[in-house]
């Protein structure tokens, strides 16, 4: 639409800002796609197999030079790619989860190091996974202790691969995303199957604790990121962690399921076994503790849409 000067001249059209998804066609990348749409600007994604169906512009990551032509000039481009953790950990999809998050990464980098006119900011997904179980408090990013095994590692080659690169035009933000939740995706389905089986008791002890973020959240604070021109590491969870007792009997009563077999080691470790194949994961992602804190964020002065479990749930599961 052609605007106006104080004068009453006709001005040009501003032009239309510009977000690049790389893998935008999973359950965030398709939220955050609707949300960008919605502030008027124009969304491309880059996907392993583009559809050419698709009424928005993908290009295949074997498109090298698609991918540079698309992230000049872009305002912001976010990083969703890679294999999802909710698998088996077998050893094929364990080298599938490293090299899906890391070769998409570094091609992201190296594209933008070439731009003339590169991205003002590259947003890259990481994992709240990264800190060590804990139950004992709440891991910040200035104070959190990191953790080992598989997943931490990946977390922590991710992330090196990402802040790896020094881009002096685009600013950088990695964000720590903890369990999201939502309509049509991510791990609330999967915890559903558990309730509706039967087996929506604890996990494990069930004191381990839950961090989770509403997909709405996840949208805002990467245009409260944007907007605010931050850079750095955010942790990317509701302020308010519950533990897995707590997250179990909250989803039990939004599905009207009072009762729920618990999963607790040693006594029914064939059932919690059984409880991570219906959800299609390792028990790992069950009986990790998480407890991860947006001191970032907050600090910042982002505000949670959703900071209560209890809200979050009754937002998305009475709209199904």
């Amino acid at each position: 639409m052609t605007t106006k000067n104080n004068q009453g001249e006709q001005a040009p059209d501003t032009p239309q800002k510009k977000i690049v998804l790389a893998g935008g066609t999973g359950f965030i990348g398709q939220y955050i796609q609707k949300y960008y749409q919605q502030l008027g600007y124009q969304v491309i994604i880059i996907t392993r197999r583009p559809d050419p169906a698709s009424q928005e512009p993908q290009i295949s990551w074997n498109d090298t030079s698609g991918i540079a032509f698309a992230l000049e000039n872009a305002a912001l481009v976010v990083n969703l790619a890679g294999k999802s953790v909710n698998c088996r950990y077998t050893k094929h999809n364990k080298q599938l989860i490293f090299s899906s998050r890391l070769k998409t990464t570094a091609k992201l980098g190296e594209a933008i190091a070439r731009c003339q006119h590169p991205p003002a900011l590259w947003i890259n997904s990481s994992t709240a996974t990264i800190y060590r179980h804990a139950e004992d408090h709440q891991m910040t990013e200035k104070n959190g202790q990191i953790g080992a095994g598989f997943s931490v590692e990946v977390a922590k080659a991710w992330e090196k691969a990402f802040f790896g690169f020094h881009l002096p035009e685009t600013r950088q933000a990695a964000l720590r995303i903890s369990i999201v939740l939502g309509q049509n995706g991510g791990a609330l389905p999967a915890y559903k199957r558990l309730v509706r089986f039967g087996l929506g008791g604890v996990q494990g002890s069930g004191n381990q604790m839950f961090s989770w973020v509403h997909i709405a959240d996840v949208a805002s604070a990467i245009r409260y990121i944007e907007d605010q021109e931050l850079t750095g590491i955010f942790n990317l969870a509701a302020p308010e962690a519950v533990t897995n007792r707590e997250f179990m009997r909250a989803l039990r009563s939004e599905v009207k399921m009072p009762l729920g077999i618990p999963l607790a080691l040693p006594q029914s470790a064939l059932l919690l076994k059984l409880g991570a194949g219906i959800i299609g994961t390792s028990s790992e992602l069950l009986l990790k503790s998480r407890w991860v804190y947006p001191e970032n964020l907050l600090e910042k002065g982002f505000i949670f849409q959703y900071p209560n479990l209890k809200e979050a749930l009754h937002q998305i599961l009475s709209r199904q």
